[in-house]
């Protein structure tokens, strides 16, 4: 508690006032924002931590600086900061309700041909302010170059670290909106939604999926891509009844763990010392419910806590994408060659040969 305590000063208002000088070399991207927020009127805020009593939207342009390291937010040290160093907002204004939303959603896909059009959708975890949510996401969008229309789903975290019991209640809540907004991206122009969720954010996650499954209205379900449980702070055996209501999911999910993280260890303790999905699973229980585990343990995390590990992902993403592939066309069919990755960064996860232990599969960052 003490390490979370000891945290540098935090974006709670005034970092997201937009910045009209643009920077030599910096790449902008525009994210849409689908939220259970309540709007702050606070200049440069946007959103803060309290529910609002319906959903609400945005649209907001990042600028990421020129020298932006992978798996970094280059935080600045007031606001608004300096779009040659820093995360800045250009452009930011809400969008009045859903369908402005989807019309919105729509002219952004049109960009794409037909058949390529994709939604990445972002589900940030506990203890997270709006801007930290929104600069998050920018970096995964930036650091992967993906070309999807990128959606952040922001629920009300308090942004506190003694506010676990409100995020849980929060995260709760905002279940119905997870699944509405996930109707409406479906029910859109968009050919393929793609999901990541973070830490509480996958309780959220898993939940809205599950009633979409449990409603019996799958429409638009086939739309769904990859979706990435990175972390995730479930209960282990909430999670596995979970799935047995979901089944067994048409695409693998993928399960981004690592046993070091430090967050999760504080979770635990909350929760009763009760394992937490993201930290100490039964990697075969795993696979066996149509998981591939993604195994960061032995990556060195960028974060004192190790709890965000994910995000360096990004940068390989397309990579990975392809080691994946390559794995699961060599065995289909066939005996899994048991080939183990070695070293402790994410490089040597994609250049060298990975260990596929069972189908689904277990991958091994490192050993």
């Amino acid at each position: 508690m003490a390490l979370l305590g000891g945290c540098a000063s935090r974006p709670e208002s005034g970092f997201l006032s937009a910045v009209s000088q643009p920077a030599t070399g910096a790449n902008e991207h525009t994210l849409l924002v689908a939220t259970t927020r309540e709007r702050d009127s606070r200049p440069g805020t946007l959103f803060n931590g309290e529910r609002s009593g319906a959903l609400d939207y945005a649209t907001i342009t990042v600028s990421v600086p020129p020298r932006h390291a992978d798996g970094q937010v280059e935080w600045p040290s007031s606001p608004p900061g300096n779009p040659q160093t820093d995360f800045v907002v250009r452009q930011a204004a809400y969008i009045d309700g859903e369908k402005a939303f989807v019309r919105t959603l729509n002219s952004r896909l049109s960009a794409q041909p037909r058949g390529k059009r994709k939604v990445l959708v972002f589900i940030h975890g506990y203890n997270t302010m709006f801007a930290e949510g929104l600069y998050r996401f920018t970096q995964i969008v930036q650091d992967s170059g993906s070309p999807a229309v990128p959606v952040l789903f922001t629920w009300a975290s308090q942004g506190s670290l003694t506010g676990y019991v409100y995020d849980t209640n929060s995260a709760t809540v905002a279940r119905d909106d997870l699944e509405h907004t996930l109707r409406l991206i479906a029910a859109s122009d968009a050919d393929e939604i793609n999901i990541v969720a973070h830490s509480m954010g996958n309780w959220v996650t898993v939940e809205a999926i599950r009633q979409i499954k449990i409603s019996g209205d799958t429409r638009g379900a086939h739309k769904v891509g990859v979706v990435v449980l990175a972390a995730p702070d479930i209960d282990i055996d909430v999670f596995k009844s979970q799935m047995r209501r979901i089944g067994r999911p048409r695409k693998p999910f993928f399960i981004v763990i690592s046993k070091d993280d430090q967050a999760l260890r504080i979770s635990r303790f909350i929760a009763g010392d009760k394992g937490r999905l993201g930290a100490d699973s039964n990697v075969q229980e795993l696979a066996a419910m149509g998981a591939i585990v993604v195994d960061l343990t032995t990556l060195k995390g960028t974060d004192s806590l190790s709890h965000g590990k994910f995000a360096q992902l990004a940068s390989v993403a397309p990579q990975l994408e392809r080691v994946l592939q390559a794995g699961i066309e060599a065995d289909r069919g066939a005996t899994p060659r048991s080939q183990t990755a070695v070293g402790g960064t994410l490089a040597s996860f994609i250049t060298l040969p990975i260990r596929i232990i069972n189908a689904p599969r277990q991958i091994v960052a490192g050993q």
